[in-house]
């Protein structure tokens, strides 16, 4: 099976996805969705990992698009009626081109590993090594965008529920409006329209990404859908629950005088500058070394460990570790500064050389502290994932890692 292929050919959820293989079935079925490619969970790994032959073969595959583009995850298990997973895994609005579609990939790959992704799926019961597909699309420049449930997700009432706001839909999806609320009956009769406030645009900026617009006073609380509009909304609701059944949570979009269908899944059960940023940055075998956990690994052990770690960047400010919650990866910091807080209180600061996590490795426990970018941050990480077959299938190097452990706990008691 290929790695990448267009939208409407995605059928396999293990490989793409279950969004991909919903908008390839929407596609199948006529419904109103932007051309694109789905990314099987493999060729995400393998581009996240900078893998030359992989990222060749996307850009190829890609390159029929032009650009700008949107690229939004896919994961396995990523959202059903018991789960959803939105706001944990990454979306990428406004992507310029083909040949920058491996960083988004990677930043993707990273933001389902993420603490707070492990957390969610700790929660729901979902521990699992996360298979992240990719849908790849061409980008629309909306007029108005936003969510539709096809039944009232907190009543269950049987009837639509639309939030809306100018440009982008994220706006909405990120809670950063008020967005205008409509209620609509089976027939497409309007029960509520109830205007917000939406005093922001989330735009396609011009070299890139999204930028967020002042909204012209006299339209922050003037409806942005019509009648019309809502016509061919209830439309696509009644489209998509005959595709896919009732109770739908959908995304969508009208650029221009088209509606777009963005996403459609199950709605979601409600419960009751240093000095050390300038020095060159190691490699990855020059920083695996200097962590004690692998202290006692020969040197084609060590490339064993190295070959498994792939390139994360953070910008400043962003958390990298948040204290209690799960986590499941190990850092190295290849250039920039970190900061270490434990109950608000700085305790630390990590430059290049310096690790945190590895304990994760290993027990899948909690954080122990917040780690967070004090300027821009590279790190190489490793999931539990990717290390837990390696110690598995090698014995020498299990043991040497039982013996760093015991080292640490003998020194502990010592102390």
């Amino acid at each position: 099976m290929k790695g990448v292929v267009p939208l409407v050919k995605a059928r396999d959820e293990k490989l793409f996805g279950a969004k991909a293989v919903g908008l390839g079935e929407a596609l199948r079925r006529g419904l109103p969705v932007p051309s694109g490619f789905a990314l099987a969970g493999s060729m995400v790994e393998a581009v996240a990992a900078q893998e030359s032959s992989a990222i060749r073969k996307l850009s190829k595959a890609l390159r029929s698009l032009g650009g700008p583009l949107a690229v939004r995850s896919s994961a396995v298990d990523e959202d059903s009626a018991a789960a959803s997973f939105a706001g944990q895994h990454l979306t990428l609005l406004n992507v310029p081109s083909a040949d920058d579609v491996p960083a988004a990939l990677g930043q993707i790959w990273w933001s389902a590993n993420s603490d707070s992704a492990i957390t969610y799926r700790q929660r729901v019961g979902l521990f699992a090594r996360p298979s992240v597909g990719v849908v790849v699309q061409k980008l629309l420049n909306p007029t108005s965008a936003g969510v539709m449930f096809t039944q009232d997700p907190v009543s269950g009432a049987d009837e639509r529920v639309i939030e809306a706001s100018w440009g982008l839909g994220e706006a909405v999806v990120a809670g950063q409006v008020i967005p205008d609320r409509f209620r609509l009956d089976r027939s497409g009769a309007v029960l509520e329209r109830a205007p917000g406030v939406k005093k922001i645009a989330i735009r396609n900026a011009t070299n890139g990404g999204t930028v967020e617009e002042e909204v012209d006073p006299e339209r922050v609380e003037q409806l942005c859908l019509d009648d019309g509009q809502l016509v061919a909304l209830n439309q696509l609701a009644t489209r998509c629950e005959e595709v896919y059944r009732a109770g739908r949570d959908i995304e969508w979009a009208f650029a221009g005088d088209e509606l777009y269908l963005l996403q459609c899944r199950a709605v979601t059960k409600v419960a009751g500058g240093s000095a050390a940023t300038a020095a060159a940055p190691p490699s990855a075998v020059q920083v695996i070394t200097q962590v004690p956990l692998f202290s006692d690994l020969s040197k084609r052990e060590l490339e064993q460990v190295t070959k498994l770690l792939k390139e994360r960047r953070f910008s400043a400010g962003e958390t990298i570790a948040k204290e209690g919650a799960g986590g499941a990866s190990f850092f190295v910091i290849s250039s920039g500064e970190a900061t270490v807080s434990i109950k608000g209180n700085e305790v630390a600061k990590l430059g290049p050389g310096d690790y945190f996590g590895e304990i994760a490795l290993i027990d899948e426990g909690a954080r122990a502290a917040t780690v967070t970018a004090a300027g821009e941050l590279v790190c190489y990480g490793l999931t539990l994932w990717d290390f837990r077959p390696l110690v598995q299938s090698n014995g020498v190097i299990a043991w040497k890692l039982l013996q760093s452990l015991a080292k640490k706990l003998r020194e502990a008691q010592q102390g």
